[in-house]
């Protein structure tokens, strides 16, 4: 009891302290931490929350890089402020501590230097030791995490499970370009996501591909457009050499490619199914069946 007691005293003595210097100190046992949330939307702001469960012990937790000291706040479920205390692992990481309680902890702060927005797209680099998830502002559909593509469609968020290093972009600016492709008496829109002038769109039946010249490098470039136009498997070179992509498909029927050109240049993509060409004798073939049908048709009648 009394070990206790000393324990709460010497905690609180520390939360005068820490909040003010770097303390190089961290007090209390594992946190419980059964939520961990980053919010991100088209501004330099990343919120971060965490939700610790009760504990009748001071719990100690690490916190996200770049804590902008200032905006920390830790509440009750009922949104009553709670001391706390700020300090350091010894390796760098900052730490917050919590004294006993008998419900729920939510940690709240926000991150500076985390996202940064430079020609149309906002970057944002965030790590942490534990699976947490991260959360989209409505106006993100469309973003890249570590360089692949991920549409949320319905969804809100990802999960990091595990924890881990993410690095998530997306445009400011949805830069869309619209190109139609005309075959017989068939039109197909195909999309093109990218900060990146396009020159040269064509498609050519014949080879099964696209091809368009991209004008500046390291852009993300994005295509989406109908399966019936296009099928995979794809191959994407870059001026004839083969380049890593990535895919997805939310809408039926529609695919899209994403790729990151490391230099200017052709951009090809090559499927391995195209739309069909209307040929010219399936008019004759036709005609040939009904010719071999007719007398069929005149020896034999349903009723």
């Amino acid at each position: 009891m009394n070990n206790q007691i000393y324990l709460i005293v010497l905690f609180l003595a520390l939360v005068t302290i820490i909040p003010t210097a770097s303390a190089q100190l961290s007090f209390g046992g594992e946190a419980n931490q059964k939520l961990i949330e980053v919010e991100l939307n088209k501004s330099e702001i990343v919120n971060v929350k965490h939700v610790i469960g009760a504990s009748n012990m001071p719990v100690t937790l690490n916190l996200f890089d770049g804590i902008i000291t200032e905006s920390v706040m830790v509440t009750n479920d009922d949104g009553v402020e709670k001391q706390f205390g700020l300090g350091s692992d010894g390796e760098k990481n900052q730490t917050i501590t919590i004294l006993p309680s008998k419900s729920n902890s939510i940690i709240k702060y926000n991150l500076e230097d985390a996202s940064t927005l430079y020609e149309n797209l906002w970057t944002v680099r965030i790590a942490y030791s534990e699976t947490f998830s991260v959360l989209f502002s409505e106006e993100i559909d469309l973003f890249f995490l570590n360089n692949s593509i991920i549409e949320l469609g319905n969804k809100n968020g990802i999960t990091v499970n595990y924890g881990g290093n993410a690095i998530i972009q997306y445009h400011d600016k949805i830069p869309i370009i619209v190109e139609e492709v005309v075959w017989e008496e068939d039109k197909f829109n195909v999309e093109i996501i990218t900060n990146s002038k396009i020159d040269k769109f064509n498609f050519d039946q014949t080879s099964k591909s696209i091809s368009f010249q991209v004008n500046e490098k390291n852009k993300f470039v994005t295509i989406s457009m109908e399966e019936k136009l296009l099928g995979g498997p794809y191959v994407i070179l870059l001026n004839d050499e083969q380049i890593k992509y990535s895919k997805y498909s939310i809408k039926e029927n529609h695919i899209s490619l994403s790729m990151k050109p490391e230099s200017p240049g052709q951009i090809t993509i090559i499927g391995t199914t195209v739309i069909p060409e209307f040929s010219m004798f399936i008019p004759l073939i036709m005609g040939f069946v009904i010719i071999l049908t007719v007398p069929f048709m005149k020896k034999f009648s349903l009723h």
